[in-house]
């Protein structure tokens, strides 16, 4: 396992993390203590760093994304789910039939002042939501892969009461995050739901990937987080270690997976553990992707409570400091 060669830089000092608490649907920042990959603090005071004012007002599922090709090291984005669920009286079916078509996003040329918020809507009227965005920089394109969840209904039923197909993840490409190219299927599958993909360079042309299934039996929903392996790129065959009925955890969602700073050997995942009282991420690690079962829970206590899907980068020493500096930090550590 080789990582990709920019997830090795000597200067990366610390991590960024940003989630969503709950069903508080805001922007929540948090920093790394120190060089740790899963001991953080909470920045502004454990208030929102960002927002909403458009669509419904709230987001969900914040993933950051370092910017690629020109854009490496001056440039990041925020993209999330444009949802308040409070909007939907709580009601999952309705915000899964009548919800947002679009993605909220800002960017930042210094990960302190973030602007240009937009919504952006991706999918057509037969959608029913865009859930859990998330984006990579693709080498081959030389441009950024969006994807994000979907189901679809029929055209003649623009009020979504029928039933809908499966969810699927869906993409696009963008250079800009203004402008995108014509969604399509990514990853489609005939019996089950896919829902949250993360992906994670593994270096050169390999892939690993991410994902949450969702079943139905006897009005019964299981759901569970599975990993996908690709040595052919993001559109090469994809192979499942362990079999096509293993997963790694049951009873979660939200996977993301990242590098850590130090170990170029070594990842973290985040899998939203929906199976408790109080949902929240649950770190795992693993050295080799060789097996579902790699993974391991790791140390979370000194992880932050309360967090849920959302996405973990590394900084560069300049901006750790900086954010610190911003925050009120800077005497930490």
């Amino acid at each position: 396992m080789t990582p990709p060669s920019n997830q090795k830089q000597s200067d990366l000092v610390g991590y960024l993390g940003v989630f969503f608490l709950g069903d508080e649907p805001s922007v929540h920042f948090d920093l790394s203590d120190g060089n740790s990959a899963l001991s953080y603090t909470p920045l502004n005071g454990g208030s929102p760093a960002l927002k909403p004012t458009l669509g419904t007002g709230g987001v969900r599922d914040p993933s950051i994304i370092k910017g690629g090709g020109g854009e490496e090291g001056c440039k990041w984005y925020i993209i999330g789910t444009d949802l308040d669920i409070s909007k939907f009286n709580h009601d999952w079916d309705a915000a899964s039939r009548c919800g947002s078509r679009s993605i909220l996003i800002w960017e930042s040329q210094d990960l302190i002042t973030w602007e240009s918020e937009r919504l952006i809507q991706i999918e057509d009227a037969t959608a029913g939501m865009v859930w859990a965005p998330d984006a990579l920089w693709d080498e081959v394109e030389q441009k950024y892969l969006v994807h994000w969840s979907s189901h679809f209904f029929a055209q003649d039923d623009p009020l979504h009461k029928g039933n809908h197909s499966n969810s699927t993840i869906r993409y696009a490409y963008t250079t800009d995050f203004v402008s995108f190219s014509e969604p399509r299927d990514f990853i489609q599958t005939c019996s089950i739901s896919v829902i949250d993909l993360s992906l994670l360079h593994l270096g050169d042309n390999a892939y690993a990937r991410f994902l949450k299934c969702e079943t139905t039996s006897n009005s019964v929903i299981t759901s569970y987080v599975y990993m996908e392996k690709s040595e052919e790129g993001l559109f090469g065959e994809w192979n499942r270690p362990d079999g096509p009925d293993a997963y790694i955890c049951g009873n979660s969602e939200g996977p993301y997976a990242w590098w850590d700073n130090n170990d170029p050997r070594k990842a973290y995942l985040l899998l939203d553990d929906i199976g408790l009282d109080e949902p929240q991420y649950v770190p795992f690690e693993a050295t080799d992707f060789d097996s579902q079962k790699s993974w391991k829970r790791s140390d979370a206590s000194k992880f932050p409570p309360g967090r849920r899907h959302g996405s973990v980068i590394g900084v560069c020493s300049d901006r750790f400091e900086a954010l610190k500096v911003h925050y009120g930090l800077a005497t930490k550590g």
